[in-house]
């Protein structure tokens, strides 16, 4: 039986190189890049950037990274006042422990997109 090697969702993208940016801002790589998708990686979490985008779409995308230690993540890849300058996003909401039992930080990309950095329950 073949097993599954990666799990990868597409991320739709209003201004294709404004959201690789942003995303390499908070520490991810790009490790494919062409006119019509850009696959950004960190550690052992990837994804595929789409250059393109229905707002409708955009903003109902949320993706979760599950990290060993959120706090310690959120402190080596997330300067908000930079991001909130430099992309125009709305300031991200720092890790903290949510009623459903894990500890979140939340940042929306340039296209309205929410990123949930949680830290790994186990």
């Amino acid at each position: 039986m073949e097993q599954i090697l990666a799990l990868r969702p597409f991320i739709p993208a209003r201004d294709h190189a404004h959201a690789q940016a942003f995303y390499q801002a908070l520490g991810f790589a790009r490790t494919h890049a062409d006119p019509h998708i850009a696959i950004l990686k960190q550690g052992s979490f990837s994804f595929i950037l789409q250059n393109h985008y229905v707002r409708e779409h955009a903003e109902n995308t949320m993706f979760q990274m599950l990290v060993r230690n959120v706090d310690q993540w959120w402190a080596d890849h997330v300067d908000t006042d930079a991001l909130v300058a430099k992309f125009g996003v709305k300031p991200p909401k720092p890790p903290a422990m949510q009623e459903w039992g894990l500890k979140v930080g939340f940042i929306f990309d340039p296209s309205g997109v929410l990123l949930h950095v949680a830290e790994a329950p186990f």
